[in-house]
């Protein structure tokens, strides 16, 4: 298997989306939120549902991350980058809701593409609860 060839700008400016997602989230932020996906982007939420284009992505998330039943306190870390090309890497995300039960943990996925301005945005997206018994 050959080794794609990767900066560390890249790997920092992955990082530093997924900590814009974590303030925008913990912000209830839908604007700023949207504002990290391609415009073509996938995403599949915690429960199942797909979203299709950054309009369904909008839609949906401007009726659930306003809500008033949580206190916003979660955070993301990254735990593992690896780039498929130079422009285009699989991030594993550590998400943890923090709340007075202990929390919840999710493990998302984000394909994320590098523009031709060199941004980096979410573009295929899975969400997935870690079930704890």
């Amino acid at each position: 298997m050959n080794a794609v060839a990767t900066s560390s700008a890249d790997v920092d400016a992955i990082a530093q989306v997924v900590a814009a997602v974590e303030r925008a989230q913990q912000a209830k932020d839908a604007e700023g939120f949207l504002a990290l996906f391609h415009p073509d982007a996938l995403w599949t939420t915690a429960h199942g549902k797909v979203l299709i284009g950054l309009d369904a992505i909008a839609e949906f998330t401007r009726a659930v991350l306003p809500k008033d039943d949580w206190d916003g306190r979660v955070t993301y870390e990254v735990v593992h980058t690896q780039f498929l090309r130079p422009d285009v890497a699989a991030v594993k995300v550590r998400q943890v809701y923090h709340g007075p039960d202990g929390g919840s943990e999710g493990a998302p996925l984000y394909v994320m593409t590098k523009q031709d301005n060199g941004a980096w945005l979410l573009h295929a997206n899975q969400n997935t609860p870690v079930q704890t018994d």
